[in-house]
């Protein structure tokens, strides 16, 4: 079995990097065309790999709470444990930008394609640059009709684990009025961190009731996406296990 699942994930390894060097180049090519068409184009990618890894790897996914998601853009602040999610949500939710590092723009082929699509990347060690940068941009993206993607604990955890959950992310969603929408998910039991294999079953995503901002300072609102997120990761796990 396990000899299997290594090699279904080396063949999905080879399959996904030999798509990764195509669709950098594709996305190169997209400059001249709108920020919407160059999303359309380059999320084919996403597409793409999330369905291998359904093919190849055997490894599905869930959505619940669908119902939650607001008709106008909003702000999804997420659980991160792997790279499966920043895949999956570009399958999932509506045409959406991320507030990333900035570093992760140079990475080879990969950053090539994130540059393409209007991130608000940021240099998390310029302060109090950064939060103007984000709230201008942020202000920018909504108001065009992107969804904002922001982890909030800023790297991927291990299933089970807790990192700190920063405020920038509630702070944006206060300061522009745009509904925070927590979202869980268990996409690292199956793809963890860092790891090669990856194991066959179903991931269930977990939409939480979208929460308006107003009246919130954003530590009361952090506060009560961490709460909502951590019990839904905690309770996917139980009926995991179970």
């Amino acid at each position: 079995m396990k000899a299997a699942a290594l090699l279904r994930s080396a063949v999905f390894e080879i399959l996904r990097s030999a798509l990764t060097v195509v669709f950098a180049v594709i996305s190169l090519l997209t400059f001249a065309l709108p920020p919407r068409t160059r999303y359309r184009v380059i999320t084919v990618w996403s597409h793409l790999v999330i369905a291998l890894a359904r093919a190849v790897c055997g490894m599905d996914f869930r959505v619940i709470g669908r119902e939650n998601l607001p008709r106008e853009p909003a702000i999804i602040l997420s659980k991160h444990q792997s790279a499966w999610e920043t895949l999956a949500y570009q399958v999932i939710f509506p045409p959406q930008v991320w507030v990333l590092k900035k570093s992760l723009l140079r990475v080879p082929f990969f950053g090539w394609g994130l540059a393409m699509m209007s991130p608000i990347a940021i240099d998390r060690g310029s302060g109090a640059r950064a939060l103007k940068q984000m709230l201008e941009q942020g202000r920018a993206r909504l108001s065009a009709g992107w969804w904002i993607v922001i982890f909030p604990e800023g790297t991927r955890t291990a299933p089970g684990s807790r990192g700190r959950y920063h405020v920038g992310g509630a702070w944006l969603a206060c300061k522009t009025g745009a509904r925070a929408v927590p979202v869980a998910h268990n996409a690292g039991t199956l793809w963890g961190r860092n790891a090669f294999v990856k194991r066959p079953g179903t991931i269930t995503v977990s939409v939480g009731p979208a929460i308006d901002p107003h009246g919130l300072a954003p530590d009361e609102l952090n506060g009560r996406v961490e709460h909502w997120i951590e019990q839904e990761v905690a309770r996917l796990g139980s009926a995991r296990n179970s």
